[in-house]
């Protein structure tokens, strides 16, 4: 019978030091923390329905960042079928969420349709990608007009 190798326990002063921050530019900084103060106002605010959010979205000026953020804030959980992680604004650390949603936004800005690709179908419903990519792609393009 073959012996099971156990893994050490690590004391709490043994235990790895945090991972460094990424490392993300001015421009992802300033769209991260935007993301982040709606998904703050947005904590306590009602699920949206995707395809109804989509439809009703205004495509004029600050509003319009305003509302396509705000519809990804609430529809985004329903896509993934899970809890999305925000961190407060100001902090280094990004959530796995955080920083697929960046990654995502960076495929689009450098036009990389085939990254983009994968990073949605890895983790939105089949039936919510197309409304996802939408409020994405009018996203990077509010924030490309900063």
């Amino acid at each position: 019978m073959a012996s099971l190798a156990t893994l050490p326990i690590l004391d709490r002063d043994d235990a790895p030091a945090q991972a460094p921050a990424p490392r993300i530019t001015p421009e992802q900084r300033a769209a991260l923390t935007h993301l982040r103060m709606s998904a703050m106002a947005c904590r306590v605010a009602a699920r949206t329905d995707l395809y109804e959010a989509c439809a009703l979205l205004s495509l004029d000026g600050e509003d319009a960042k305003r509302t396509f953020v705000d519809t990804l804030i609430k529809c985004l959980p329903n896509a993934v079928q899970r809890k999305v992680v925000w961190f407060a604004p100001g902090t280094d650390t990004l959530s796995f969420d955080e920083a697929w949603i960046l990654r995502c936004l960076t495929s689009i800005r450098e036009d990389d349709p085939a990254s983009l690709n994968f990073l949605i179908k890895s983790r939105v419903a089949p039936a919510d990608r197309r409304y996802i990519g939408y409020l994405l792609g009018q996203i990077s393009e509010q924030f490309s007009q900063v």
